[in-house]
């Protein structure tokens, strides 16, 4: 098999850095082998951005100029959306109907950023004196974008496109562990006629490729979606640079049921929460808390409901629980299971991998759910990133607040309940940047998005995402005519 070449600011090249492979989740099979950047490749793709950005026009181009390539490039996602979702599929795991539903949303946002660059305003400020003020917004020149493996291709969208629109160039470094999506993007991007240089898709290691768009001095934005760990790394080093960071990080989302609660819309909104995606996302809600009038019933509801979820191969319409994205994680996943029944939790469903020849080969882990622990067990406090839930009670709205927001994290959280004066003010009392109510894990582009805590600093999402990828100039034009009367 020819490993497949990387997009380096326009062009096809073989990487220069060790091959990446992609396998199937489902039974481990090769899909393809990638030849990865290396540390020269990414030097090599800045210096070349940098020169396009300032060369091509593209920054000082008309928005509705940079607009017409974005809605261009969210027409060639729609019209390839069917192969894209199923390179996905192949590439992490996640079902069919997941992934055809993520390359819609890539081609929603670049549609919406398009529309965001034609419509965004400058403005005229107040005046304070004979002189006419006014505020404009300029692109950085070139973005660095480091994107998880988990939803690649939406993830990969919510950066790119704002920064194109914004009129910068950029350089995405993909996960190693996804890597064919985004290349798939940058095929598009060339199609839809992207001037050669603005974009390139550099595969490759993280500790070469992302470390080089990090620390590169032309690199005027670091824009990161990934581990806690790494996020306080690239802000230790951006902080050397006093570059701007954008780091959407872990979370340990607190999902809540009063005893008012409709019953069956909550297990569907707790089952999707937590075992959609296979858990593997920086939202989902990991940790459950009942209130104690209705504790035995619902859970006895929601184990049985937890039971019947079709777990299976992901490119089977029927599948609502496919595999991890890689065998190394699956085992993660249940070596931090094991712990927790060490420390005493009670195992009410799943816990092991399921049986059988279907599965054996596969990166499978049944949807689990645990209680009998502490809020500050490790099982309650650290993300597992995959297909577990934690049950914890409580008795009142001071003890689930108290509860809820002991947590390093902030990202999510969801609220189920029939009363909405007690939803406003738990609403307002969590520490989220997102609370979902009588549902969960429902996105729009025009809504921000973003953490609190260690779930990181920075938003994504609606009209003023755009503004995170330009930055601010002020203009005094004096009106007066007369010389400044200090200098005599």
């Amino acid at each position: 098999m020819s490993p497949l070449p990387i997009f380096l600011a326009g062009r096809w090249v073989e990487g220069r850095g060790a091959p990446i492979e992609s396998r199937f989740p489902h039974d481990g099979s090769l899909n393809a082998v990638v030849a990865a950047a290396s540390a020269a490749d990414a030097e090599e793709a800045i210096e070349r951005a940098a020169r396009a950005q300032r060369e091509s026009g593209w920054g000082a181009a008309l928005p509705r100029d940079r607009a017409r390539v974005l809605l261009r490039i969210a027409d060639g996602l729609e019209a390839e959306a069917e192969d894209i979702a199923r390179t996905q599929t192949r590439d992490t795991g996640k079902t069919l109907a997941e992934t055809r539903a993520l390359v819609a949303s890539a081609a929603g946002t670049f549609r919406f950023f398009a529309a965001a660059a034609e419509t965004h305003e400058e403005e005229i400020t107040a005046p304070r004196g004979p002189y006419a003020t006014m505020s404009l917004w300029e692109p950085m020149g070139v973005v660095g974008a480091i994107t998880p493996w988990n939803s690649p291709i939406a993830s990969d969208a919510q950066k790119v496109a704002p920064a194109l629109a914004a009129g910068n160039a950029v350089v995405v470094k993909p996960s190693g562990w996804s890597p064919l999506v985004g290349l798939r993007l940058a095929r598009v991007a060339e199609k839809a006629g992207l001037p050669e240089g603005l974009l390139s898709v550099l595969p490759g290691a993280g500790a070469e490729v992302g470390d080089v768009l990090v620390r590169h001095p032309l690199v005027q934005k670091i824009s990161f979606t990934g581990g806690t760990a790494t996020g306080r790394a690239i802000a230790r080093l951006a902080a050397e640079k006093l570059m701007p960071v954008s780091l959407e990080l872990g979370g340990k989302s607190p999902t809540i049921v009063f005893a008012d609660a409709d019953m069956e819309q909550a297990i569907a909104g707790v089952l999707f929460g937590i075992f959609s995606s296979t858990g593997q996302s920086c939202i989902a809600g990991s940790r459950l808390f009942v209130q104690e009038a209705i504790r035995e019933p619902f859970l006895a509801r929601l184990v049985e409901r937890t039971r019947a979820l079709r777990v299976g191969h992901p490119e089977d319409p029927a599948t609502q629980v496919a595999p991890l994205i890689r065998h190394a994680h699956r085992d993660s996943v249940a070596a931090q299971v094991e712990q927790a029944l060490a420390d005493g939790a009670t195992l009410l469903a799943g816990g092991r991998a399921p049986e059988g020849e279907a599965f054996s080969r596969g990166a499978y882990y049944l949807p689990t759910i645990l209680s009998g622990l502490p809020n500050s067990a490790r099982i309650c406090q650290e993300e597992v990133f995959g297909p577990v839930l934690v049950v914890l009670p409580f008795a009142d709205e001071a003890d689930l607040i108290a509860q809820a927001n002991d947590s390093a994290y902030g990202l999510a959280a969801g609220i189920w309940s029939a009363d909405y004066r007690r939803i406003w003010r738990v609403a307002r009392a969590l520490e989220a940047g997102t609370v979902w109510i009588n549902t969960y894990k429902q996105f729009s582009i025009s809504t921000p998005f973003g953490g609190w805590k260690a779930s990181g600093p920075g938003l994504e999402k609606g009209r003023l995402g755009l503004r995170g990828y330009l930055r601010q100039k002020s203009l005094y034009w004096d009106l007066s005519g007369t010389p400044i009367p200090w200098a005599g």
